[in-house]
């Protein structure tokens, strides 16, 4: 019988072998089992996990994956920034429900993911991050490019792996995607030395992961559910308070019925917008820092909280100790740490959001059976009264007010197939108000990090993953500059994304905050004086620029835009100081909202 041996194949950058002898080498089969390299390894273990797209950019660390990626039937779609990577990836998350995968070399292309995995962690998205790193014999010698990745991001993904041997690369690609998509969604990373992805092994795909620590809950225990269930039927003042977890879920249906069952009206955090139709009667909109007066209110007078897939940051709750004084809190989670985490909670309920909804349903038609609801007609009365006295508005001046530019968006596009992304600051919280979300995953914001620059390419990868969308982006002039450069992505894919720049020449919600609180005493917070010409930038990458500066403009800009098939910049030059309201001081209980009342 013949014998095959095998050996580590050195990098065909660095030695004598050619490309070819590698790509020959790695693949070898014998004794009945496939041979591959490291870096085939992890190509083979993303396909059985179905990746279709990874977003990234290339190096020295990376070259072997990437050279496996070539024969790959997966897109890798090259970025300009490794930041812009994990946004993407964010957004095709967010967008499909399906984990993301963003890929960077080592020292700076992974330091450069960084914040894109803590946008990713604080809003509980399944993500998976590929990192290059130096060969394993001299991590830790301050090599070229060297970073510890792996201890940078320790506090922001639910798992890290730093893989010393190839043999280990099947499994760890399984684990980190079920990690990444079981209970609580979040960001993994696989941390890839150079040596470990060109090593050859024996290759077989585990078809089942196996972690005894981690037992994630699905359902809610039933005692508790029960409960929650009696504790809806008596309550006099309620309200449900869903955030970002019921649509991580796929429970916005269930919510809906929830609702409907239980005529209880519904506020959702930013994160939460989609989890139930903005359009409904039962619907109070955004509640926090920029949400609806009438939110506040209900929220602040109720005498029970239904929290479901929410964590009470603290853009909602404002005042802790000032928050609900008088409401009961049934809570219901995935996540045990954050029950009463911030608000204390009556009845707590570990478990998946949509699980935990289906049996509260039965429970309250059982109930149902036996007793009546009880009597909410004054309280619906008051909130009616709340919302007629107290609308979203904005004051007709003949000027290019933002909202209007918003109201005009939602108008045209409200009964297409349309998924909105956002940059940060003033941009993102007058989309939150004045665009009526109905459906679930269709807007993308960056929520606990507040990342600007999130807005451009969350839409890219929104865009790749649902390719029958119009994707709108609502940004900032300031958001957009940090990002700009991946219009280059934008265009080289023939993406027809509609990017809406509402320009004031400031970073807007930062002047906000000086003018109420500093005296306006204006600091580094102007940008007119150096911001290009976004019409000239855009047509310089390629796309179609227009610019508006009147209201009777905007209309018509954005009718050519949606009805283009290229890559669209819209310049709206709006008002300079125009603020966003109803606000929230900072410290201030939710009760007490300065702005936005009528003139």
């Amino acid at each position: 019988m013949r014998v095959k041996f095998f050996r580590l194949i050195p990098h065909p950058l660095t030695t004598n072998y050619s490309l070819t002898d590698y790509r020959l080498s790695r693949r070898l089969k014998g004794g009945g089992k496939v041979r591959l390299t490291g870096a085939q390894a992890i190509v083979k273990s993303l396909e059985k996990e179905g990746v279709e797209i990874i977003f990234g950019i290339p190096g020295g660390p990376l070259l072997f994956i990437h050279d496996a990626l070539y024969d790959s039937k997966i897109h890798h779609i090259l970025m300009r920034h490794e930041q812009c990577a994990a946004h993407a990836a964010d957004g095709y998350a967010r967008a499909t429900g399906k984990v993301g995968v963003c890929m960077a070399t080592s020292g700076p292309g992974a330091t450069n993911l960084v914040t894109g995995i803590a946008n990713a962690h604080m809003d509980s998205i399944p993500l998976v991050a590929i990192t290059g790193q130096v060969p394993t014999p001299v991590i830790g010698t301050d090599a070229f490019q060297e970073a510890d990745i792996t201890g940078i991001t320790l506090p922001i993904v639910k798992h890290s792996y730093l893989v010393k041997d190839a043999n280990e690369l099947p499994r760890v690609v399984k684990e980190a995607f079920y990690i990444a998509s079981t209970g609580r969604p979040g960001p993994v990373l696989i941390d890839v030395p150079r040596d470990v992805s060109q090593a050859v092994i024996n290759y077989k795909y585990p078809e089942s992961v196996d972690l005894p620590g981690y037992k994630p809950t699905y359902r809610g225990h039933a005692k508790q559910i029960r409960q929650a269930a009696k504790a809806i039927i008596e309550a006099q003042r309620p309200i449900i308070y869903a955030g970002g977890g019921v649509i991580l879920s796929d429970a916005a249906e269930d919510l809906k019925e929830l609702a409907e069952l239980t005529q209880i009206h519904v506020t959702t955090t930013l994160m939460g917008k989609g989890a139930f139709p903005e359009t409904h009667p039962l619907s109070l909109g955004m509640l926090g820092m920029h949400g609806s007066k009438y939110a506040n209110y209900t929220m602040n007078e109720s005498d029970l909280i239904i929290a479901i897939g929410a964590r009470f940051d603290d853009r909602v709750t404002g005042k802790l100790s000032e928050f609900a004084r008088n409401a009961k809190v049934i809570h219901i989670d995935i996540d045990p740490a954050e029950i009463s985490k911030s608000v204390f909670t009556h009845i707590p309920i570990v478990g998946d959001a949509k699980n935990v909804l289906r049996a509260l349903i039965v429970a309250i038609r059982k109930l149902l059976e036996q007793e009546k609801m009880a009597d909410r007609s004054a309280w619906d009365a008051q909130i009616r009264e709340w919302k007629k006295k107290n609308p979203l508005h904005y004051k007709q001046d003949g000027n290019l007010k933002p909202q209007f530019v918003v109201e005009q968006i939602y108008d045209l596009t409200k009964d297409r197939n349309t998924i909105i992304t956002t940059g940060i600051g003033q941009n993102q919280m007058w989309a939150a108000q004045y665009y009526k979300v109905t459906k679930p995953r269709t807007f993308l914001s960056s929520g606990g990090l507040g990342t600007m620059g999130f807005g451009m390419p969350a839409a890219i990868g929104a865009q790749f993953g649902r390719p029958d969308a119009t994707v709108v982006v609502i940004d900032g002039d300031g958001s957009f500059q940090m990002v700009s450069q991946d219009l280059a992505t934008a265009i080289y894919n023939k993406l027809p994304i509609n990017i809406c720049i509402l320009n004031n020449g400031y970073l807007g919600m930062v002047r906000q905050w000086q003018e109420l609180f500093y005296k306006k005493r204006y600091a580094a917070v102007d940008l007119a004086v150096g911001t290009p010409d976004f019409v000239k930038l855009a047509e310089a990458y390629g796309a179609m620029g227009l610019r508006v500066t009147k209201p009777e403009e905007v209309r018509p800009a954005l009718e050519k835009a949606i009805a283009s098939p290229k890559t669209v910049v819209i310049d709206f030059v709006i008002a300079r100081e125009e603020n966003v309201f109803p606000m929230v001081a900072p410290g201030a209980p939710i009760s007490q909202m300065i702005g936005g009342d009528e003139e």
